[in-house]
């Protein structure tokens, strides 16, 4: 079983694709939900607010004994040899983007603690529309985060296209939002 915890934190390590005190054993061995977050310093914090405290942290500010994985559905969180799974709000999906100019990291779901973009706090344009209604999803002019990307809340089961301008440049790329879509946008080069 300890092999298997071990191999499922490794598994989210890998599949991120970017790179305490001693807490109290529930009766299989494994810490409590609420001993996790609390020894992370997320006390009282939902799915929501984690990402987004995690995703605004200072990259020197990091902890570098947590892995915290935003998946479709819910957001994975790490650390030796335990895992917490906290669900997402019902119907949305947050997809973090990082638009670069020379320098790119593959990525299918954003790691809140280990990815890094390469246009740290930088001020963008970000246009998201749904392809199937042609609705405009998000519209407005942004800051990217210390860590170079810059996430959205959008719904759940679209597909459309983002685009980002940055000190007259323009890129686009395609993003998904359904069950096998990725929540890290690293492919949205601008030119």
């Amino acid at each position: 079983m300890k092999r298997a915890a071990i191999a499922a934190a490794a598994l989210a390590l890998a599949l991120t694709g970017c790179s305490a005190a001693d807490p109290e054993p529930t009766a299989d061995g494994t810490e409590s939900q609420d001993t996790f977050l609390t020894t992370h310093g997320l006390t009282g914090m939902d799915a929501v607010e984690i990402i987004d405290h995690l995703d605004r942290q200072k990259v020197t500010e990091r902890p570098t004994d947590l892995i915290a994985s935003v998946r479709a559905d819910e957001l994975l969180l790490s650390s030796d040899d335990q895992e917490v799974a906290l669900d997402l709000p019902d119907n949305q999906t947050y997809v973090s983007i990082a638009p670069y100019l020379t320098s790119t990291h593959d990525c299918f779901y954003h790691s809140l603690t280990t990815c890094v973009g390469e246009l740290r706090n930088e001020d963008i344009q970000v246009t998201i529309t749904d392809e199937a209604t042609g609705e405009v999803l998000v519209d407005e002019a942004t800051t990217t985060f210390d860590n170079g990307f810059i996430g959205f809340w959008l719904p759940d089961d679209v597909t459309g296209l983002i685009e980002v301008s940055y000190q007259g440049r323009t890129g686009t790329t395609e993003f998904s939002t359904t069950d096998d879509g990725a929540t890290c946008v690293t492919d949205l080069r601008l030119s």
